[in-house]
């Protein structure tokens, strides 16, 4: 997809491996913004095997702004059981600060929900941490409702394995 926006031209494109050292550096920057830089332990390797190897476990969109790369999205397959159908969940979506308020996040947003409608997905979803009103509010004006009375549940680490060894079945 490209945007002419003038004198400016944006381009979103699907990135291919040889991105992921780009693609580590905005989820270092989208880390540092929502101070969680120290929880990151992917490295441009892991995200070449984990997005780009045999199983893709998801995929990502790169936003460039004048020839320059200014923002990402990182995406993935879900599925609702209540409507039988897949849907679209967006990981992260970053644009770099300076570059903020010129339509990239919203030219990217509009992206995905295209592949949404493309793919014949039932829905597109996502997180904000309820302290990022700026993000909150940029949701909100495109159409984005809150899902209430629903909360996150996360098992990672020491909890993840230590379900996991409860498992009886043949590996």
């Amino acid at each position: 997809m490209q945007v002419n926006a003038a004198p400016a031209v944006l381009q979103i494109r699907a990135a291919s491996v040889e991105d992921c050292a780009l693609i580590h550096s905005f989820i270092m920057e989208l880390a540092v913004y929502e101070k969680l830089a120290h929880e990151v332990v992917a490295t441009p390797e892991v995200l070449a095997e984990t997005l780009f190897g045999p199983r893709p476990g998801a995929e990502v969109l790169i936003a460039e702004y004048e020839g320059r790369p200014v923002g990402y999205a990182l995406f993935f397959q879900s599925f609702s059981t209540f409507l039988g159908r897949p849907g679209l969940y967006l990981e992260d979506v970053y644009v770099q600060p300076a570059l903020r308020g010129r339509g990239i996040g919203k030219a990217i947003m509009t992206r995905l929900a295209a592949l949404a409608v493309e793919r014949s997905y039932a829905r597109f979803e996502w997180s904000v941490l309820d302290w990022n009103e700026p993000s909150i509010q940029f949701y909100r004006s495109i159409g984005a409702v809150p899902m209430e009375g629903w909360t996150v549940q996360r098992l990672t680490g020491q909890a993840l394995l230590a379900l996991a060894a409860q498992d009886g079945s043949a590996a």
